[in-house]
């Protein structure tokens, strides 16, 4: 059990008085950032727009420490089965892996709210209809959730918690710009603000690492998402993958990676500064190894947090100890 930061384990326990287990998939939506055939998008994300491990059966032959393959890593991944057979997969797997007996569903590929009402009520009601879940969490962007989206994902509300995950990854507009994220801070600031006027739990993901991004930048990251008042947080430390901007910039030698050591001060920095109400869902980005160009050398996620816990108690450090309340 990690204990210097607020895990979400530990908040999954006083909640529900149980651990859930999360059947992600790709309901077939695109994004507003990418054009027709999927292509182009935000610099750093690839073809698969995040689609679960679990959900690819065409890479099941790879492992862990597999070489880079630029054939599966540069395209753009094709339509995989409904979400129904997604979601029978995915609870087969989770069973199987680590003995689940409750679950949350999680739209996780592209954005999931980029579609009429119509259409987006169709297809949640047809997954929630599989089985039941715990918790609904939908992951988008923070300028494609319109009032009448959140209105219907609130609806949901009666039977579970409800989540949207909204990628924001700096608090740095020009960043942003860099990235080509297409939105700016004020637009996550009013999302979050209006996900909780319809009682719904926000989470907040974070890149770590991002190119011209340092110490002010992690502490203004942590500072924004106290401000916004988001419920967790997903902390991913930079990617390099194939197929993106971001990829061509660093084989161009234009930029780089944090190694382990630079990413645990950046960790250690950022959690320090966050508010220590914030649930802490992820430290660390798990991108399989045929499809990730940097960094190469970097420990597992296991290893990663119990070098994270050790130097935070070596330090005498832990989450919220520099947060001041705004």
């Amino acid at each position: 059990m990690y204990t210097r930061w607020n895990t979400y384990s530990s908040y999954l326990k006083k909640r529900h008085g149980k651990s859930l287990y999360r059947i992600g998939v790709d309901g077939g939506f695109s994004c507003p950032n990418r054009r027709a055939d999927k292509s182009g998008g935000c610099a750093f994300c690839d073809g698969t727009g995040s689609v679960a491990v679990y959900q690819r059966k065409a890479e099941s032959g790879y492992r862990r420490l597999s070489a880079y393959d630029d054939n599966v890593a540069s395209g753009i991944m094709k339509p995989i089965v409904s979400v129904r057979e997604q979601i029978e997969r995915g609870r087969e797997f989770l069973i199987r892996r680590y003995k689940a007996e409750s679950f949350a569903l999680c739209f996780q590929s592209y954005t999931n709210t980029y579609d009429s009402v119509e259409n987006l009520r169709r297809i949640y009601d047809e997954a929630l209809s599989v089985m039941d879940f715990d918790e609904f969490i939908v992951s988008t962007r923070p300028d494609a959730v319109p009032e009448e989206v959140l209105s219907l994902l609130a609806s949901y509300r009666k039977n579970m918690d409800v989540w949207v995950e909204y990628g924001l990854q700096s608090a740095d507009d020009d960043t942003l710009r860099y990235i080509n994220r297409g939105h700016d801070t004020a637009c996550y600031l009013d999302a979050v603000k209006r996900a909780h006027g319809h009682g719904i739990l926000v989470s907040t993901h974070i890149i770590l690492g991002l190119p011209g991004e340092g110490r002010d930048s992690f502490i203004r990251s942590a500072e924004l998402l106290n401000e916004a008042g988001t419920d967790a947080v997903k902390i991913h430390n930079l990617h390099i993958t194939g197929g993106t901007e971001l990829a061509d910039e660093y084989l161009d030698g234009v930029i780089t990676t944090m190694s382990e050591e630079r990413t645990l001060e950046a960790t250690e920095l950022f959690l320090r500064h966050l508010s220590p109400d914030i649930i802490v869902e992820r430290l660390i980005s798990e991108t399989p190894y045929h499809r990730l160009i940097a960094p190469r050398v970097f420990p597992d996620k296991s290893k990663f947090l119990s070098h994270l816990e050790k130097r935070m108690i070596e330090n005498d450090t832990r989450q919220g100890d520099c947060y001041e309340k705004c």
